[in-house]
């Protein structure tokens, strides 16, 4: 509004904040509530995480064995496993049962998970809460983006937006759970997980109540053969392009997971004299790298919103691509302040510039490929929930190659092995775009309703 100042604006923001708050409660913002449950959800989640690094630590001290490196790994994995094998599974039953049902099981695996992990020092029954920890997200995932994609299906601005806060909350939750997941088990220890048991409640609360019954309309994918599910949803992937989306998002999740755990390590891990010239391996302190963190993670969100909002005047595929070469940006800009230790402060500081500006521009890339994957299920109305659950699919790949990758690359090069090895990721994100951008417009006209020889998506060119 024209002549509204920061003070007014930021007046009216409790105001705002409670209407929401009331209209959630109310069942009135169903696509609001399920960004909230999200984020909600990815906060215990990233509690648990957290939270059982600092168990395995010291398990051998509440009577458990002790815990080697490899099994920490191993347990990891088996998360990852879950949600891999289980998306497909539950997206299928979201489009049976109905999105807002299916949503409720995340919640409450989680839920049981975690009060399990409290009572045990076991690791194979650790093992099996992970496997529900993993359920957890392979069943909130697809329902959730399966219910926006139907919610949204009339109107492009807000496909952007939803998919935009979805990815937000999904990275916010789970940051703020790394966040308070050390104080919250220095203070309670392994009962820390039955208090986490009450986050995950919240999660199922918002999804019951701020998702009402009649959100969305009965299921038609109830219309199908009852022995077809697995079978239908393999001959929808072998008939869409979904799979010239594959390549892009795999990668670009890669390179995301690469400066997680491997990346990190490396800033504070002890200096190695074999990577002497490389002046960010090693010496910097938590705190810093929080600080650093947290910047970073304005700025990616900042970018998650700006381009979300963008979706009803530029192509998906020109997002992802702008995205993919702030991704260059980025990697070209850290390679350099990690070899300008006698470049001076202004050169420095132009460097860090170009890398924050760079992130900004690879946030889009994330929510653009979450709404290109939306825009497919145009297609197959009554199968929103199956293709969806390819998000999780495609995320959980990524960041099993990243890590697997990263921590290759940086065992050989530190630093810049992990640069080098994103650089060739970003290229490979590059190759399926030509291809996807050829078939984007018929996705369009699904997703604009227009049929064959609709309105194509989007009119920009670049």
């Amino acid at each position: 509004m024209a002549g509204t100042s920061l003070v007014d604006v930021l007046r009216a923001l409790p105001r705002r904040l409670v209407a929401t708050l009331r209209g959630v409660a109310a069942g009135r913002e169903p696509v609001t509530a399920v960004v909230l449950g999200t984020f909600t959800l990815r906060l215990a989640t990233g509690v648990t995480g957290a939270m059982l690094l600092f168990y395995f630590a010291k398990l051998h001290h509440w009577g458990g064995a002790r815990v080697s490196p490899f099994e920490v790994g191993l347990l990891g994995a088996l998360f990852y496993a879950s949600e891999l094998v289980g998306s497909p599974i539950f997206g299928v039953l979201s489009d049976r049962l109905g999105h807002r049902r299916v949503m409720l099981i995340g919640p409450a695996f989680g839920a049981v998970a975690v009060v399990i992990t409290a009572l045990t020092v076991s690791l194979p029954v650790i093992a099996f809460t992970r496997l529900l920890e993993g359920g957890s997200t392979a069943a909130s995932v697809p329902s959730i983006l399966g219910f926006i994609a139907f919610a949204t299906a009339a109107d492009e601005l807000a496909r952007g937006r939803a998919v935009a806060r979805f990815e937000a909350a999904t990275l916010a939750g789970l940051m703020l759970g790394f966040v308070v997941a050390g104080p919250l088990f220095e203070w309670l220890g392994p009962t820390a997980f039955l208090a986490n048991a009450l986050l995950y409640g919240l999660s199922f609360a918002i999804y019951r109540f701020g998702v009402r019954a009649d959100a969305e309309p009965e299921p038609a994918a109830r219309a199908h053969e009852p022995g077809e599910g697995l079978a239908r949803y393999l001959r929808i992937l072998r008939g869409s392009h979904v799979w010239l989306l594959a390549p892009t998002w795999i990668a670009i999740n890669a390179t995301l997971g690469l400066f997680t755990a491997p990346a990190l390590f490396q800033l504070v891990r002890e200096r190695d004299p074999a990577f002497a010239s490389q002046q960010l391996m090693g010496g910097f302190s938590p705190i810093q790298v929080s600080i650093g963190l947290a910047i970073g993670g304005l700025l990616f969100f900042a970018g998650l919103f700006y381009w979300g909002g963008k979706f009803k005047s530029m192509r998906r595929t020109s997002i992802i691509f702008r995205g993919i070469g702030g991704g260059f940006v980025v990697l070209v800009a850290g390679a350099a302040i990690n070899h300008a230790g006698g470049a001076g402060l202004p050169v420095t500081l132009l460097l860090v510039a170009l890398a924050l500006g760079g992130l900004f521009v690879l946030a889009g890339a994330t929510p653009a490929a979450i709404g290109l994957l939306a825009d497919m299920t145009e297609a197959y109305p009554n199968d929103r929930g199956a293709i969806m659950g390819l998000y999780s699919v495609f995320l959980g790949l990524g960041q099993i190659l990243g890590s697997t990758i990263g921590g290759a690359a940086a065992q050989v090069a530190g630093l810049d092995g992990i640069f080098g090895a994103s650089l060739v990721l970003l290229a490979v994100a590059l190759l399926p775009l030509t291809h996807l951008r050829g078939y984007e417009h018929q996705v369009g006209q699904a997703a604009a309703g227009g049929g064959p020889g609709g309105p194509a998506l989007g009119d920009e060119a670049a």
